[in-house]
């Protein structure tokens, strides 16, 4: 949640005195161990993810627990999806953000620089 919402931020652009709601200023980010993600209270126990397939009855609930396990990756990238504009320049947005669930990436090319969150 709280790191969701830095990550946006960022993203959108608002970290810049040249920030314009209509243009895409954001920066790139890669977010890396992704699979060491704390949650607050009993939300690793209830918190349950939500799909639908558009058929009939077809609401599917995926346990966070699982996937922590499986995907950590997918934690960050919905959060953040969530806290982004709805239109295509929040798609524009989210293309720029990287979730690896582990340290090793394969942006060091582009030098990246740590940020405090």
């Amino acid at each position: 949640g709280r790191w969701a919402s830095q990550i946006a931020h960022v993203l959108r652009g608002k970290h810049k005195p040249t920030y314009a709601p209509h243009m895409d200023m954001g920066d790139h980010i890669v977010v890396i161990n992704a699979s060491k993600v704390h949650v607050t209270g009993r939300k690793a126990e209830q918190k349950v993810y939500y799909r639908h397939t558009g058929h009939p009855g077809g609401l599917k609930t995926t346990p966070f627990e699982r996937v922590l396990a499986e995907h950590p990756d997918r934690i960050i990238k919905k959060a953040v999806w969530g806290m982004l504009p709805n239109n295509s320049l929040g798609r524009k947005m989210f293309r720029k953000l990287r979730v690896y669930g582990g340290a090793e990436h394969g942006h060091a090319a582009q030098q990246p620089k740590t940020l405090d969150l």
